[in-house]
This record gives C-alpha cells, structure tokens and sequence, in this order.
C-alpha cells in the first residue's frame, strides 16, 4: 500500500439502518487492516455538526498533545473532557459495520442517507443533505483562501 493510500480520502454514501449501524466504506476498511486496527474511536465534531472519527494512532496523538500542556489548565481540562470523555471506541463486525451511539447520531441529526467524508487522519460522517451544504461553503472558503493565503504555495 502507497503512502497516499494510508490516509483517508474521498466521499462514500452509505445508508444508517434502524438499529444505528452503518457500514464502513471498503476503501477506509482498508486503510484501518493497514494499521491493523479493527476499532475506531468517534466523537462529536467541535466544527460541524457530523461525528469524527479516528484510529487509536489520532487519538494517541491527542493524549500526547495534552501531555504537553499545563497539567491542572482550564484549557487541557476542556479539551481533554470535550474529546476523550465523548470518545467512544467501536469494534467493526466481519461485515465492517459498527453501531453508533444514539447521542452521536442525536448530536448528527442523520437521515437515513449518510456521507462518509476523508480528511486523511480522521474521516466525518455527515447526514448527505447537510453535508452537501457545507460542501459548497468548504468549496468557496477554500477558493478564498487559497488564492488570498500567502501561505499556501503551488507544490512543485
């Protein structure tokens, strides 16, 4: 597998059944039998109203990020209560699916139709209809802000 294929990209529609299960999309199942990972952690999203959702790597990460900070902070204390104490770990079923909690498909306010969305470390899952909304605001900021930012360089 190519370094371009261990991250998470793209858009997948899937379905959420009654029982709040959704299948991962194959090429995502890939990437996690990659990192030998069958479990994936998700949370509330703090920018949108979809869930995130990572391997134990990203969260790891996390938690190493907190270590770095003042130990009895407001700011380590929030960040670590507003992600890992609204982590939920879930284990993939032979058929790649997982059960999502009914506070994070509360918190995404699903349809029936979902869109599983890569934004390489982590992926979102989004209802489609909101999803498609946001995707022409992300597509105009974006326009904005890379031909404004003299941050972003043309890759060469």
């Amino acid at each position: 597998m190519n370094n371009g294929s261990t991250i998470f990209l793209s858009t997948y529609e899937g379905k959420i059944d009654d029982k709040n299960r959704i299948s991962i999309p194959a090429s995502f199942r890939n990437i996690l039998e990659y990192k030998a990972s069958r479990e994936i952690y998700a949370y509330s999203s703090f920018i949108n109203e979809c869930i995130e959702v990572c391997t134990f790597e990203r969260i790891n990460k996390l938690q190493n990020f907190l270590e770095g900070m003042e130990l009895f902070s407001d700011k380590r204390d929030a960040i670590a209560t507003a992600v890992l104490a609204d982590c939920v770990p879930m284990q993939l079923d032979s058929k790649g699916r997982v059960s999502l909690p009914e506070r994070l498909v509360n918190f995404a306010k699903f349809n029936k139709k979902v869109f599983f969305v890569g934004k390489g470390l982590t992926f979102e899952i989004w209802d489609k209809d909101k999803f498609n909304t946001y995707y022409k605001k992300a597509r105009q900021i974006a326009k904005e802000t890379s031909f404004s930012s003299p941050k972003i360089k043309e890759v060469e």
